[in-house]
């Protein structure tokens, strides 16, 4: 039985993801600054989708288009930058993914129904399921906040508190989903959810902190490479530009309110990194900033999570420089990143940490943590989740990988939190 339904779902996706038919992806690895540099300076170009940033002696993964596939070649050989096939063919690639993701599924229902969201990678509806019973079944610790999406979807996140936010405790923020296709970053969050709720292993966390966890901060773009493009990134606006109809949506984290659409952005709303009309011109990005406005006198860790790359960055991810808090920063992250690593598997590259320019050597402009750190969060990063060191299961990993990252991740969170309270929980009282 499961075997036919399997072939029947096989059968289902054989036309999904027609455009991403010739599509190739790259290994590219730059051994200096100077291949760094010529490297990014081709993004535009040759419209270049990073789903991992490459640092120098550090490989990245980038999606290119038939169209430039040749003169991409052309110039990754004249600059003798290394690079390997990475996939041959997207569609069949993520027709793989898909069905990994039902077998798991299957393998999994007997003993939960297939239906908890941090052990595959789940729908909309199964993660807002989970969030919705959480706070029916714990109300005298979570608290369920809902707003609207640009397309009307809800906007789900949850403040977990013993106190209901009524006292004078730190607050702890972390996010995941702005950018839709990164379908790893929900179920950290969401295991941390179950964490301070359901299986309390570390009580001092809610007797120390307040918590607001946001999993899916962009629902329609989430929504949308389930059902039409796996590996769209943006929101799904159309308000933005006379272009929007056609090229809907807006990079989130490129919509903050800190130094916004300078660097890192393009004004071209065809573009990925298109950073809208105006700063917090997205209600995905707007909703996040008025957490940080509402909680900011006790907010003192700021995470959003992304994929992949195995990395901890820290602001300013705008120009490279540092912020009067840079050794808090970095030793926190390096904390964070020896958590992880402790635990990883020998298939997952350690974490690296540090700012998010100089890692990178590619500047970001309105960024969610920037902003936030901007406003007086004293601890804020982004987390690139981990990948495999070799083939396709990097950006999208195998679902059996997915429980092992939330174990590893949960642990990073655990000792930020505990760090955070040690350097800043007793700065207003």
């Amino acid at each position: 039985m499961k075997f036919l339904v399997l072939m029947l779902f096989v059968t289902a996706i054989h036309a999904k993801h027609e455009t991403y038919s010739g599509w190739k992806s790259f290994f590219v690895k730059p051994v200096n600054h100077d291949q760094l540099s010529k490297l990014t300076s081709k993004i535009e170009e040759f419209d270049l989708d990073f789903v991992s940033n490459a640092a120098v002696n550090r490989e990245g993964v980038v999606l290119v288009k038939p169209q430039y596939q040749v003169d991409f070649l052309k110039f990754l050989s004249d600059e003798n930058i290394f690079h390997q096939i990475h996939s041959d063919d997207l569609k069949k690639q993520f027709d793989i993914d898909d069905q990994k993701i039902e077998a798991r599924k299957l393998a999994t229902r007997s003993v939960n129904g297939g239906r908890i969201p941090y052990d595959n990678y789940q729908p909309l509806d199964v993660i807002y399921e989970y969030i919705d019973k959480i706070a029916e079944n714990y109300p005298e610790t979570v608290t369920l906040v809902n707003s609207k999406s640009f397309e009307g979807r809800p906007l789900k996140y949850l403040k977990i508190s013993k106190d209901k936010f009524a006292s004078n405790k730190p607050v702890i923020f972390i996010d995941a989903g702005i950018h839709a296709r990164e379908w790893i970053t929900p179920p950290p969050v969401i295991y941390a959810i179950h964490k301070l709720v359901e299986n309390v292993t570390e009580p001092d966390l809610l007797d120390n902190f307040d918590w607001i966890l946001f999993p899916v901060v962009n629902p329609d773009g989430y929504v949308h490479t389930f059902e039409r493009q796996r590996m769209w990134r943006k929101t799904r606006s159309t308000d933005q530009n006379v272009l929007s109809q056609i090229c809907p949506g807006v990079d989130g984290n490129r919509n903050f309110n800190f130094f916004w659409n300078t660097i890192g952005t393009s004004n071209n709303p065809c573009s990925d990194i298109y950073a809208g009309s105006r700063p917090f011109s997205e209600v995905e990005s707007r909703t996040v900033g008025e957490i940080i406005e509402e909680n900011l006198d006790r907010m003192i860790l700021f995470i959003t999570v992304h994929s992949y790359g195995s990395m901890i960055l820290y602001p300013w991810g705008h120009n490279g420089t540092l912020s009067q808090n840079a050794f808090s920063l970095h030793t926190v992250g390096i904390d964070m990143a020896d958590a992880i690593n402790k635990l990883s598997l020998p298939n997952f590259p350690n974490y690296v940490v540090g700012n998010g320019m100089l890692i990178l050597n590619y500047a970001v402009a309105g960024a969610a943590e920037d902003y936030a750190h901007y406003r007086g969060v004293p601890l804020a990063y982004t987390f690139e989740l981990p990948g495999l060191r070799s083939g396709f299961d990097g950006f999208h990993l195998d679902p059996i990988y997915i429980h092992q990252v939330c174990i590893e991740t949960w642990a990073s969170f655990v000792v930020g939190a505990r760090r955070a309270g040690e350097l800043y929980g007793r700065r207003n009282l």
